[in-house]
């Protein structure tokens, strides 16, 4: 559930934090209010695209912060994506400056996406525009699938897995059909490559060590010289050696009187002994390093060799050798082609057979959920003042997907009489609307998700059809949370909390505010939306009608 949403410095808003409750949250307020801000600022605490224009003052950052509580179900559900919970809480955070914006959920600095995945489990938002969705077949099967999903839990993934198979094995068997004159063709061209890779003789680590010898034998002349005048340092009269052997001597000769000066003494002698050594290593190091050019030449020809097999077959050595048994398989399925054929065309048919017997299950769980689906839409239609209506949907076998062979589309009628037909060709922009928001209300009773909001999904809509529509979206509001922006009066005198949204001049600009109403302020702000333009005793009177009815149904 969606307790706090905290912003700052977005758009219109300077800084509001509001606290939402259980049951149905409404907000209103007169046309260009900011109302849709508040959708705005959630939707980026949700991974949405950020903008340095939404900055109100781009001196300064702008943050949204969304604060929810899970239930048990949410919380599996965001120990999957790698989230935990503190005290079954889960802030989601959306700074935003003019150079980048930081998503961070509790605390901890993650992806935009995670936010939007983990938004995708803690509420739904059901805009004003998305009953246009339903235009689209596919968004039925969508619904479907999402009415069915706990039915389909296990079909789903084996059906996803066996359609790959399907898939993976009909490519294969569609390339391997060849002529005989291409198979040979292709023989030779597979033993070539073999016989290429094979004459290498490969090993992993090969290369990296040919690379390391070849840029020492490279640079031999400026080792050479680096190690010669280290020599002479160490070596030569005067040099290091012999400093250190004096500066031992002469600590040597009055350490008896001091403490302090023999221990300085005993580790120049460790020095000493470490400068010698050194001095040894890099002798041996230069006679090891002399440069041979046969030698040379050899790691460069083998470089050269591997290095050609790379761009062919891969990166790494072991990505050449990878392709060399993949070849040899293959040449090995050329050789032998009519059993190769025999048995991928047997295992094909095997994985076409497991696949129909999934997308078999799956279509028995589809029309049992499309027939309960439809039972259910309908009555939420009537509810919604639908005077006579007929849903059902409409399932048929198409090809095979990775979600099997099911297709289907949303059957209405709405007049006695008609027969069933297509939802995308007979219903209105209206009748879109309520259809969307009983699929919704029908959903929900589905669904674990706590959270739902509505963005004015009460355009075109008044009179007894608002007033069902309020009952309907109360009734949603007694097993989950609705947050609902709207305009009609009907509607938000049902609410649990009311929320005014205002804009004011303040300082010389524009500043929305947002603040939860007490009853009496509930029957003022119902008032205005009841049209008064004045506030009478008559209009409050109406006002506190509406509300007493709204809160006895």
């Amino acid at each position: 559930m969606l307790t706090e949403l905290r912003v700052k410095n977005l758009a219109l808003i300077e800084e509001e934090d509001i606290l939402f409750g259980q049951g149905l949250n409404i907000l209103t307020g007169e046309t260009g209010a900011g109302k849709s801000i508040i959708l705005g600022a959630l939707s980026l605490a949700l991974g949405g695209k950020s903008d340095k224009g939404m900055l109100r003052d781009d001196a300064r950052d702008a943050l949204v912060e969304a604060t929810f509580t899970v239930n048990e179900q949410e919380r599996q559900a965001l120990l999957q994506l790698d989230l935990e919970p503190y005290e079954d809480q889960i802030i989601l955070t959306r700074k935003i400056s003019r150079e980048r914006a930081v998503a961070r959920i509790n605390g901890e600095t993650v992806p935009a996406p995670k936010l939007k995945q983990a938004g995708e489990i803690l509420l739904d938002i059901y805009g004003q525009k998305e009953h246009q969705s339903l235009l689209s077949v596919k968004k039925h099967m969508e619904l479907l699938d999402e009415f069915a999903k706990k039915q389909l839990s296990e079909v789903l993934p084996q059906l996803k897995e066996s359609y790959e198979t399907y898939k993976r094995l009909k490519k294969e068997l569609s390339e391997a059909n060849l002529d005989e004159g291409e198979r040979e063709r292709e023989k030779s061209f597979l033993e070539l490559e073999i016989s290429q890779i094979q004459e290498a003789e490969l090993k992993e680590g090969e290369d990296e060590a040919l690379e390391d010898a070849y840029r020492r034998m490279a640079n031999g002349e400026k080792i050479q010289e680096s190690i010669s005048l280290a020599q002479n340092l160490l070596n030569a009269q005067d040099g290091c050696l012999e400093q250190l052997g004096r500066s031992i001597r002469q600590l040597h000769s009055v350490g008896e009187y001091d403490e302090r000066i023999r221990q300085i003494a005993s580790a120049l002698s460790d020095s000493e002994s470490i400068a010698l050594d050194a001095a040894r290593d890099l002798t041996s190091l230069s006679d090891e390093l002399e440069y041979d050019p046969t030698e040379f030449e050899r790691i460069r020809q083998r470089l050269d060799l591997i290095n050609s097999l790379k761009s062919k077959f891969g990166s790494q050595i072991k990505d050449v050798l990878l392709a060399l048994e993949e070849k040899q398989q293959k040449l090995e399925k050329l050789s032998d082609y009519d059993s190769y054929l025999e048995d991928l065309k047997n295992r094909m048919q095997k994985a076409k057979g497991q696949l129909e017997v999934l997308c078999e299950k799956a279509e028995v769980i589809r029309r049992a959920a499309a027939e309960d689906l439809s039972e259910k839409v309908k009555q939420a239609l009537l509810s919604l003042n639908f005077l006579q209506v007929s849903f059902s949907m409409e399932l048929t076998r198409g090809d095979y997907t990775e979600k099997g062979w099911d297709q289907g589309q949303f059957m209405i009628s709405v007049n006695p009489g008609e027969p069933l037909r297509p939802l995308v060709q007979i219903a209105s922009g209206g009748e879109m609307s309520r259809i969307m928001l009983a699929l919704k209300t029908v959903l929900a009773g589905q669904d674990d998700i706590q959270t739902m909001i509505f963005d004015e999904i009460d355009s075109g809509i008044s009179g007894r059809t608002a007033t069902a529509v309020g009952k309907m979206l109360s009734s949603v509001a007694k097993q989950h949370q609705v947050i609902l922006i709207t305009h009609l009066p009907q509607i938000a005198a049902r609410s649990d909390r009311h929320f005014l949204i205002e804009k004011e001049a303040e300082a010389g600009s524009t500043v929305s505010s947002i603040r939860p109403l007490d009853e009496d302020g509930v029957l003022k702000e119902l008032s205005r939306m009841l049209g008064g333009e004045e506030l009478t005793q008559a209009v409050l009177d109406n006002a506190k009608e509406l509300r007493e009815k709204a809160r006895e149904q």
